[in-house]
């Protein structure tokens, strides 16, 4: 019997404890009933979504978008650009009147929040600006409320007891999706205007340094495109284009996407420079991982939603794997690029993080020769509009299937720019780096301040955020 768990609860409440009649025994965890105790035992301290006048919704079903991608400019959101921060940078875009065309297609106004309802359940994100969302979205319209009072909601979703709630409402199946009727009927803290007054202000310099760290970011790439010439650069679109039968052959493709005129442009753009050589021959592994044997514990194993623009992110959420001696791993100052996906592949970040990991088979890693090329440089450069437009050109398949396997990679023109400007942008990147990790520690402060009001007192809370905000020399409101 040992790491089993057992609880008693009487039929009646198994028969009529929810709506949606639970009878599995993973909604009766301890730690669940623990909770669900916990917040009857303080009704005045807890209330319902429409005593806030907040609602909870998602997107219905609609046909397939995914041939529009890429086209118009509404962020359109889905599970992967949700995990306490929206990824709006790496996030595709669908044409707005979409909305329009199919009104079961939500829309989602900044200050509203999105719970990830499939796939990696249970994530959190708080909106920015003005998007779509993804049927695998649950969404609160909280941008009605004032600004305190939805930072307060993204946060409180974020605390072990909220997140613990979503969990429990999920389906027990291969794969949980939450259940939007019981979301529906979780609590919320009800905290004091001058706890959210403090949280507010945290959390605000939280965004004020992920806003720094993207700024930073985006100027890196804007000076390796203004050297090459690209930084306004507008592609040719002909109607119609001649290639040689040789060319063709050359390539091994015969279809016509491949020698579009903007492809070759770039090329030219690039070799203009007369400082350029083949991906392959500045890096001395070019390899897509295998599929891993998971285990409870071991190396964190890194797939396509880890690998974002500019970053590799380990957290929580990374499964782990035992790491073979003789497997390919990923080392500190690695290159990953995503490899399959629409939406994600292409998607290159430098590995900063000073340990191991597991590359999944949806992930290639490319290990500069440092004497002939900066990784970090090398990640901005495939993520640039230079590296994309390779992607673009030299991507296989269709329907959404679509990959870009290492011998397609190492066909990639890379510009090999002056030391000086790599070092220039190596900098750059990690000044972003360093900004956003700061970011996340402000944001995790701020969640762990709403645990402790729910757990002790508003009073010990604020003495909490007093002493973060001074260790991270931060001024207190």
């Amino acid at each position: 019997m040992e790491g089993l768990e057992i609880t008693e609860v009487s039929a009646s409440r198994v028969i009529f404890g929810t709506v949606t009649k639970r009878i599995d025994p993973e909604y009766f965890r301890k730690v669940y009933l623990h909770d669900e105790e916990h917040i009857a035992s303080r009704p005045n301290d807890f209330c319902g979504f429409d005593e806030l006048g907040v609602s909870v919704d998602a997107s219905a079903f609609y046909p397939s978008i995914e041939n529009y991608y890429g086209e118009g400019d509404l962020p359109f959101l889905r599970v992967a650009d949700v995990d306490s921060i929206i990824d709006f940078q790496a996030c595709t875009t669908i044409p707005e009147h979409l909305c329009d065309l199919y009104p079961t297609l939500a829309k989602v106004l900044p200050g509203d929040i999105l719970l990830t309802k499939g796939g990696s359940i249970a994530r959190v994100g708080l909106v920015s600006q003005k998007a779509a969302a993804s049927r695998d979205l649950i969404f609160l319209n909280s941008s009605k409320l004032s600004r305190e009072d939805h930072i307060f909601l993204y946060l409180y979703f974020q605390s072990g007891i909220f997140n613990r709630s979503l969990l429990r409402s999920s389906s027990q199946t291969a794969q949980p999706h939450l259940t939007i009727t019981l979301v529906r009927e979780l609590r919320v803290f009800r905290a004091s205007q001058s706890l959210k007054a403090n949280l507010m202000h945290v959390a605000e310099l939280g965004f004020n340094n992920l806003d720094k760290s993207t700024f930073i970011r985006d100027e890196a790439e804007k000076v390796l495109l203004r050297t090459i010439g690209l930084e306004n650069w507008k592609s040719p679109e002909p109607l119609s284009y001649v290639r040689r039968s040789c060319e063709a052959f050359a390539a091994g493709r015969l279809d016509a996407e491949h020698f579009q005129p903007k492809y070759t442009e770039i090329i030219r753009l690039i070799k203009a420079t007369n400082q350029f050589q083949s991906l392959n021959s500045l890096v001395l592994v070019n390899q897509r991982g295998t599929q891993p044997i998971y285990t409870s514990s071991g190396t964190p194993v890194v797939n396509s939603k880890h690998v974002i623009n500019g970053e590799v992110r380990i957290d929580a959420d990374n499964r782990l794997a035992m790491l073979d001696k003789y497997a390919l791993k990923i080392e500190p100052g690695d290159v990953l690029i995503n490899g399959t996906g629409v939406g994600t592949i292409g998607r290159a970040a430098p590995y900063l993080h000073g340990f191991n990991a597991i590359p999944d088979n949806h992930v290639t890693v490319l290990r500069p020769c440092r004497d002939l090329i900066d990784p970090i440089y090398l990640a901005v450069f495939l993520n640039s509009l230079a590296g994309r437009m390779q992607v673009e050109q030299r991507l296989r398949g269709s329907s959404g299937q679509i990959e870009i396997y290492p011998s397609d990679l190492g066909q990639f023109t890379i510009w090999v720019a002056p030391t000086q400007i790599q070092q220039e942008i190596r900098n750059s990147v990690l000044a972003s780096f360093a900004a956003k990790q700061k970011a996340k520690q402000l944001l995790d402060a701020a969640k762990r301040v709403v645990e402790i009001a729910i757990e002790s007192s508003e009073s010990d809370a604020l003495a909490f955020l007093d002493q973060t905000l001074t260790e991270a020399g931060e001024a207190n409101p």
